[in-house]
């Protein structure tokens, strides 16, 4: 019978969370989370100016190449005579202007938000002079890539637009993903998942030194290793990945720590039983998740 109510328990926590996470994702099949690339300006002058990633490969998603014919221009929000001047642009490594630009002097960045190219350079164009300033090659390194650009000291006004439309790498940039709010996010989420299922715990009347130790250190370890592993798949594979992952490790972590409560817990525990300690890894396990799901749609910065 108790061992019925512990798979009860397991699989009510996995259809709760499942359910949750799921909704958003099955509506539409491409609606899901897809790569993308910031490139942030510092320091840009006044001057009217546009930008672009040219592309290693002929195409990436619906972006592409133009072939010359009217069905296949993409001009989106650019200019026809930008548009032009980006199309006829030949870079001296071979690659391609995909047909997507934004106006760099106004919004001091590219955002390319949509199967961004893998393998890409930095174009800026400045109409009023006819000038092409571009960068060497880089990649998107995570699945939400930053670069950063200073444009300062780079002296356009100079540089003078020649025949084969070519020109020499003026511009760098630095990757810029933010370090820091990742781990203030990781250590948010650690600590006020701690401090729920502790407050669950005295609820449950662990109340004793050595129950709190064995609850925190249990709950320090698990959701240390829990939220590490999240945040590694969240960089690498993005918020679509990280969702699914935490269904099935919020799992599986409810059952390690039901495990080890029943084994260490319950010696300091003699009036309880097993039942009480899975009981409380469920509800404790539920509330931090319910409550940082809850977080979460107020505080995407943080969850």
């Amino acid at each position: 019978m108790k061992k019925r109510m512990y798979v009860g328990l397991f699989m009510l926590l996995f259809c709760m969370i499942f359910a949750v996470t799921a909704l958003p994702i099955t509506a539409k099949a491409d609606m899901g989370p897809k790569p993308s690339v910031h490139i942030q300006f510092k320091n840009m002058s006044d001057d009217l100016c546009y930008g672009t990633l040219l592309s290693k490969e002929k195409c990436t998603g619906p972006a592409q190449v133009w072939d010359g014919t009217a069905r296949n221009e993409q001009l989106y929000d650019l200019d026809r005579n930008i548009w032009k001047a980006f199309v006829d642009y030949k870079d001296p490594d071979g690659y391609y202007f995909l047909q997507r630009g934004w106006t760099v002097s106004e919004t001091g960045e590219i955002a390319w938000t949509y199967y961004p190219p893998e393998d890409f350079k930095i174009l800026l164009y400045y109409p009023e002079t006819g000038t092409f300033v571009s960068s060497g090659s880089y990649e998107r390194y995570a699945f939400d890539t930053y670069y950063t650009v200073d444009m300062e000291g780079v002296r356009i006004g100079s540089v003078e637009y020649n025949e084969d439309l070519s020109t020499n790498e003026r511009i760098n940039a630095y990757r810029s993903y933010n370090y820091r709010m990742e781990l203030l996010s990781l250590a948010v989420r650690i600590l006020l998942t701690i401090a729920i299922e502790m407050v669950v715990g005295l609820l449950f009347g662990f109340r004793q030194k050595k129950q709190l130790q064995i609850l925190a250190l249990v709950n320090i370890t698990t959701q240390l290793l829990l939220n590490l592993l999240l945040n590694i798949i969240h960089y690498n594979a993005g918020p679509l990945a990280f969702i699914t992952s935490y269904v099935f490790f919020e799992v599986i972590v409810f059952a390690l720590e039901a495990g080890l409560y029943c084994r260490f817990l319950k010696r300091v525990s003699p009036k309880k039983e097993n039942g009480d300690f899975v009981l409380y890894s469920f509800i404790a396990n539920s509330a931090s998740f319910w409550v940082g799901y809850y977080l979460a749609t107020v505080l995407p910065g943080i969850f």
